[in-house]
């Protein structure tokens, strides 16, 4: 749409161009057409009406309103219009009035159009979940935000605040509603899906439908609250008849699909074979049959309220046949076991069963008494007479189920009530500490909590109950602070005495003893009819208050101990020096002595953790037995036990540190070393595998007799034994070693240690036996050898083959590997190799001067026999 421009030329003055009536006169003609394309468009714009009968299609035309008046409205805001208007207002033309009166209604409905648009928009979001979304659970969620989202626009809105718009709006929402529902709920898919899956279905549309109702009451509240004049008060049949309608429908649906499953839930084979009426049974289930055709074949909707006497009809022969009949299949099968509502106990369970199966068939026959032509046919008269019959059964059952009960209470209740608070897992006397498994437990009979919860239902039922049974209901919420609270100090006390372990238990066993002697009331003396339970539970909670305080402060103390312990336990007391340049290690004697010196130092560190576990025993002494003497008779199995776990610890500290040892001689990692050395005739280690041997075992001696720093303690005490004199010039310490030193682990370390130890050496000496072709040269007598040579002056060829041997020695030595390392052993070979060496070139040495010598004679000679000649 466009706003004819005029074509006369409007330069000029405002006032001089009203002056002008050629130029009026094209204004006015101008304006005339302004105002009937103005005034059509708003007419027609009125008469615009959504397309389509949800609230998106209300907003799309109120955004369409916006969009073709908000353009009308931006072309009077031009200059050129603007300036035609100013000049026909100073020319004071007769059209000025029409046009600005037009002009108002343009701007009056643009801004309506306009405020309306932009309200609604907040309310799209919700809509379209509404409209779209993949379950009625969305259309559920979506209910509560859109009808407060409503409620704002309803408070600030300047035109939907009025019930000329908003019912036509919530008209068009509960249409929204009940169309989504009614895709949801279709007949002919439901009646394809499992039928738990076509009920819950119909559940939730039925919910969904009561949940918009609820919503929008809700909402009404909240407008009033809000201090708003304006009240939601609108016409609820307007709203709510065809979504009410529809509620029935869903119901009508469920209880089809309701019957349908219990005749297949209830009568399955195994239960037709053996049932009075089987049948009865099959009658009924084809009955139910017929009203599932009759739904497949469905020719109308039944949501429509215009096909609501159709619907009835399908629903009066489904009731009239089947539904009383079924009721009573349903309650003479499961007479016995009767299915309970959730929390629901046995007896008032099965009344409110068989009171909410007589509400629905009777429920049924009020709606099928309404209708007195049908109540007067036969089959009304045979409806009515099954009916009579099922009640009077039912009624029946429930006195049945009531009286006994009753009965029952009167017996039980009394006797239960004079049960003890407390029982124990074990018949006998006795004392605790002698059976740390035993245990008590609460004796609050389960049947009392069911009797109270009967007894609260039969009261709902309107039944009269016992006066005892009424007593003890009122009494429910005393008896649960009881067994709360007795639950509770058994916890406490059964994890106080899990906490202790036997030298803990018999240490604090007058404690232990005191608190068996006040839980006793409850197992003996105590009822649940007593008046002082309070009071025991009190007393009760304050001594195990107080042993547990007892129990953390000995745990800590414990701790301390087991801490010393465990650093001692953890000692390393095999040191070895650092290696030396190059490929050099410590001798053996000087690899020894170290881990001698070491052990030394650690002993001393070890011995000041173990002389302090006595103040600390002395100090659980102070807390127990109030003394601090370190021999009190009350902690002479306290003593005792850490006295064997110090015997426990200290055999672990050897075994351990033993094979740590034994790791270390058959790892591949030399840590000393020792020389292979040509003693002649031999060739020996120095030092030697006796020697080595015994350093090893005084070695593992050393470490055995560390623990003879640790001196026992005194019979029932924690005070170290004196020296002995057992003679005048004889003292005898008692310390652990000649325990330790006895342990079957201890000595089975010590002799693997020796075994390795025998094995490394003989695969050195084996090593050594190599260099056993060069002894020639030291084992053969030189000089008798030499004078030999020189009586019988052999050829040079003789002293050839001596020389290469010898030069051959020196030479191969020189090429041998001078170290061999041998597990924890480096065997420096450069001593032997040199030795070798020298006598190699000291037999070079005296062969070539014998030659020498020989030569020079045979020379002589040979000069003499010259001369003569």
């Amino acid at each position: 749409l466009k706003l004819e421009m005029p074509t006369v030329n409007l330069d000029g003055e405002v006032t001089v161009l009203a002056t002008v009536p050629e130029v009026v006169q094209s204004l006015e003609n101008c304006a005339v057409t302004w105002q009937k394309l103005i005034s059509g468009v708003l007419e027609e714009q009125l008469k615009k009406v959504p397309q389509g009968n949800g609230p998106l299609a209300e907003i799309n035309l109120w955004r369409e309103n916006n969009a073709t008046l908000r353009a009308l409205t931006e072309q009077i805001k031009l200059p050129e219009v603007q300036k035609v208007l100013e000049i026909l207002q100073e020319a004071e033309s007769e059209f000025t009035g029409d046009l600005q009166i037009v002009l108002s209604d343009l701007k009056k409905h643009q801004m309506e159009a306009q405020d309306n648009a932009r309200f609604l928009s907040t309310l799209e979001r919700h809509l379209k979940n509404l409209s779209t979304g993949t379950g009625v659970d969305v259309i559920s969620n979506v209910i509560p935000s859109l009808l407060n989202a409503l409620r704002l626009v309803w408070i600030m809105s300047r035109h939907y605040n009025k019930d000329v718009r908003m019912v036509p709006f919530l008209e068009r929402l509960s249409w929204a509603i009940s169309e989504r529902v009614r895709r949801v709920v279709d007949l002919q898919t439901l009646l394809k899906q499992d039928t738990a899956a076509a009920k819950k279905k119909i559940t939730e549309a039925k919910n969904t439908l009561e949940q918009w109702k609820k919503c929008y009451f809700t909402t009404c509240v909240q407008v009033e609250a809000s201090g708003s004049k304006r009240y939601w008060k609108f016409d609820v049949k307007r709203l709510f008849d065809k979504t009410d309608y529809m509620v029935s429908i869903c119901q009508d649906l469920y209880d089809i699909f309701q019957v349908n499953e219990e005749l297949h839930n209830i009568f399955i084979p195994e239960l037709i074979t053996v049932t009075e009426n089987p049948k009865g049974v099959d009658e009924l289930q084809r009955e139910v049959n017929i009203v599932i055709s009759a739904l497949e074949d469905l020719t109308f909707d039944p949501f429509s309220v215009e096909n609501a006497r159709d619907w009835a009809f399908i629903m009066e022969e489904f009731r009239e046949d089947v539904l009383v009949e079924i009721v009573e299949q349903i309650f003479v099968q499961n007479l016995k076991d009767p299915p309970l509502y959730k929390n629901h106990p046995p007896v008032a369970g099965a009344i409110s069963w068989s009171r909410s199966l007589s509400h629905r068939i009777r429920h049924t026959i009020t709606r099928f008494q309404e209708e007195e032509e049908l109540l007067a046919s036969k089959r009304g008269q045979e409806v009515q007479q099954i009916y009579l019959q099922v009640t009077k059964k039912m009624e029946e059952y429930e006195d049945q189920k009531y009286r006994q009960w009753r009965e029952r209470t009167e017996h039980v209740l009394p006797l239960l009530l004079k049960d003890t608070l407390l029982t124990l897992s074990s018949a006998t006397d006795e004392p605790l500490t002698t059976r740390k498994s035993v245990c008590f437990a609460l004796n609050f009979s389960p049947e009392i909590q069911e009797i109270i919860i009967e007894t609260k239902y039969m009261e709902q039922l309107g039944l009269r109950v016992p006066e005892m049974a009424r007593y003890v209901a009122l009494q429910e919420d005393k008896y649960l602070r009881y067994t709360n609270k007795l639950k509770g100090m058994l916890d406490r006390y059964h994890k106080l005495m899990e906490m202790m372990n036997e030298a803990e238990i018999k240490l604090l066993d007058h404690y232990v003893q005191e608190l068996w002697r006040i839980l006793k009331a409850g197992h003996k003396r105590l009822t649940w009819k007593s008046v002082g339970i309070g009071e025991f539970v009190v007393q009760c909670t304050q001594s195990i208050g107080r042993l547990e305080l007892l129990v953390h402060q000995i745990h800590h103390i414990s701790e301390d101990i087991s801490s010393k312990l465990r650093s001692i336990e953890s000692t390393n007391l095999f040191k070895f020096p650092h290696s030396k340049n190059g490929d050099k290690r410590p001798g053996a004697k000087e690899f020894f002595d170290y881990v001698k010196c070491e052990q030394a130092k650690d002993v001393e560190q070890l011995v000041r953790k173990y002389s302090a576990i006595p103040q600390l025993l002395i100090e659980v002494e102070r807390r127990v037995a109030y003394t601090n003497s370190g021999k009190s008779p009350k902690l002479a199995s306290y003593y005792a036990y850490w006295e064997n776990r110090i015997y426990q610890v200290l055999t672990q500290l050897i075994v351990r540190n033993l094979q740590a040892f034994n790791a270390t001689v058959l790892a591949n990692v030399p840590l000393l070393q020792i020389e292979a050395v040509l003693s002649v005739p031999e060739i020996t280690l120095q030092p030697n595998a006796s020697e080595i041997e015994k350093m090893i075992v005084q070695s593992i001696q050393d470490c055995v007799e560390v623990t003879k720093h640790f001196l026992r303690w005194m019979h029932g005490t924690c005070i170290e034994c004196p020296p002995q004199h057992v003679k005048v010039d004889e003292v005898v310490t008692f310390s652990f070693y000649s325990d330790v030193s006895q342990s079957p682990l201890v000595i089975e370390q010590a002799v693997l240690i020796t075994q390795n130890v025998h094995k490394l050496l003989a695969s050195l000496k084996k090593c050594l036996n190599q260099w056993k072709k060069y002894d020639l040269l030291w084992k053969s007598d030189k000089g008798a050898v030499l004078d030999r040579l020189a009586a019988e002056k052999p050829p040079c060829v003789i002293f050839d083959e001596h020389l290469q041997f010898c030069m051959k020695v020196a030479q191969e030595v020189t090429q041998r590997p001078l170290i061999k390392d041998e597990q924890f052993i480096r065997l420096q070979l450069a001593p032997l190799a040199s030795a070798v060496q020298e006598n190699a070139k000291s037999w070079l040495m005296s062969l070539g001067k014998l030659l020498n010598e020989l030569a020079r004679e045979e020379l002589f000679s040979l000069q003499d026999e010259i001369q003569v000649g």
